[in-house]
């Protein structure tokens, strides 16, 4: 390669470093290439950490450490200093050695809530991404921030942390949290045959070179980056839906990926507006209107119902067999339903779903939030047939999801509670550490602290849903912390309105129960309680 050639190659990323640096001015924004030592306080690192030499991906080394070296540079790495500098000199002599040789030496870089930041090797940076590398070896130094409980981004980076141990896996990247928990979960299914002597990390390197790495050139490849989510959330919900594979080939997950990418391209819209009042405008057919397209004179609608446990002993499933009965009694000769129970809330209920579809249901009501991604799977494979979800999440272009605003009818309960305490401690009795239970807690906090700005709402989860003796149980824990007010779970089963649900006073001498509100749909309820904690 010849002085003139090299010499191109640098006007290209100078341009391409200017044209950046130009398009940032004009938004008002600065053009050089973010430095760390401007975007740190002293007090917001915790501690450094060595993690030592590891590869690290390119695109995730986003500036420098100082303001000094970062003005040689475009907020995109590119080079902004003309070419008959020194600067420009050493950065042609670096690409023509790497074209020649490769570039080998490990730079060095701080690493910061998974953004790195370069202390030495900017040109070799700005060199690789400019011939898009893929990773680079580096000494790492980490910047722990301090714990901030109350930052989604702090507590996301903190999970990672704990996965990052696990697995010595940097290039993935979620943007809720819980979903390196989640992942965590399915690295530690992934088959491998490493012994002891296995260096730390290589289970890591197998899991992305045969899951993750191909998962995102497919996904892509068939726009996929396009999407307001991360690729890591891509890759999750494909995990959810599809489950884990030894290794994932175009050929066999093309088709899949692309159907995925359909459905989270509906998830991801934002939502307009929500009215609460009654408008008259002209009337629209609504998505459960297609309900009349299977209603030909000689043809019944079948419906199936599909619960994760018996409606005689859970009362998420005994609300659900209520709405199913009444349909059976309001739509004679016009609507059969069909109620499924006890079916596994895992990848297996997939089988279910697929067994409905395929005997000639035209709805399926999967009841349970821990449908979703079977459920989802199921209405991709088959899209003739409705398939609806209880959750309180989004809906898909192939899944509709349905859930009733508890939040509301939960403010009101915080509202009362924060009303009736005389510690200022309210407990709150939780299943599982989900969206539509988190949503409930904040709204049940939020309403106590309205009439009682004095209030702390203290929740604890028995992990598992229709738990009366869990239930029970964190609820003598909360009592011990100083709580007088509990709330406890909502709806009672079939026969057992002595359980203890809803919000209650207790007295704390005789840890007798003797109010109770509890809410059904968006009504608020008074009743006595026939028992004690004992």
């Amino acid at each position: 390669m010849n002085r003139m050639e090299i010499e191109h190659i640098y006007e290209l990323a100078y341009k391409s470093g200017k044209l950046s640096w130009n398009q940032k001015t004009s938004a008002g924004q600065s053009g050089y290439l973010p430095a760390l030592d401007g975007m740190l306080q002293p007090n917001d690192v915790a501690a450094e950490y060595p993690l030592g030499l590891i590869d690290i991906p390119i695109d995730k080394i986003i500036g420098t450490y100082t303001h000094s070296r970062s003005i040689s540079f475009a907020d995109n790495f590119m080079p902004i200093m003309p070419i008959q500098t020194e600067f420009a000199s050493k950065w042609m002599h670096l690409y023509h050695y790497h074209i020649d040789k490769g570039i080998a030496d490990p730079i060095k870089v701080y690493e910061y809530l998974n953004r790195f930041f370069v202390i030495e090797g900017n040109k070799r940076v700005s060199v690789l991404k400019y011939l898009k590398g893929t990773t680079i070896s580096g000494h790492v130094i980490r910047l722990i921030p301090k714990r901030n409980p109350d930052d989604v981004q702090n507590n996301i980076y903190y999970e990672f942390m704990d996965f990052y141990k696990v697995t010595r896996i940097n290039s993935i990247w979620f943007s809720k949290e819980g979903s390196f928990d989640e992942l965590t979960n399915y690295f530690n299914q992934y088959p491998y045959e490493g012994d002891e002597d296995s260096e730390p990390g290589e289970k890591g390197k197998i899991f992305l070179a045969n899951i993750y790495r191909p998962f995102r050139q497919i996904y892509h490849e068939q726009g996929g980056g396009k999407l307001s989510l991360t690729t890591g959330d891509a890759f999750l919900t494909f995990l959810k839906v599809y489950g884990l594979e030894t290794e994932i080939t175009p050929e066999k997950h093309r088709v899949n990926i692309k159907s995925l990418i359909s459905e989270l391209q509906s998830s991801v819209k934002d939502v307009v507006s929500v009215e609460t009042e009654a408008i008259e405008t002209p009337r629209k057919k609504l998505r459960f209107s297609n309900l009349t397209d299977f209603m030909l004179p000689k043809k019944a609608l079948k419906v199936a119902f599909v619960y994760a446990k018996q409606s005689d002993n859970s009362g998420w499933a005994y609300s659900h067999e209520l709405g199913r009965l009444h349909i059976d009694n309001i739509f004679k000769g016009q609507i059969t339903t069909e109620k499924i129970c006890n079916v596994s809330e895992d990848e297996r209920a997939f089988e279910t779903f697929k067994k409905l579809a395929e005997t000639g249901y035209d709805i399926v009501f999967a009841t349970s939030p821990t449908f979703l991604a079977p459920a989802l799977k199921a209405a991709i494979e088959f899209p003739n047939v409705k398939f609806f979800n209880c959750a309180a999440t989004h809906s898909y272009k192939s899944l509709t999801l349905y859930y009733g605003r508890i939040h509301e009818p939960r403010y009101l309960l915080g509202m009362i509670a924060g009303s009736m305490t005389q510690t200022n401690v309210i407990g709150y009795v939780a299943p599982y550490p989900i969206s539509e239970v988190i949503s409930s807690i904040n709204a049940f906090t939020l309403g106590a602290r309205a009439v009682n700005p004095y209030v702390t709402v203290k929740a604890l989860w028995t992990n598992r849903w229709d738990n009366p003796e869990g239930g029970k149980c964190i609820a003598e824990k909360l009592l011990q912390m100083g709580a007088d007010i509990i709330s406890n779970e909502d709806l009672p089963i079939p026969g057992d309105i002595s359980k203890g649900y809803g919000v209650y006073k207790i007295d704390a001498k005789t840890h007798e129960k003797y109010t109770m509100l509890w809410q059904s749909g968006t009504g608020v309820y008074f009743m006595k309680v026939l028992f004690r904690i004992s």
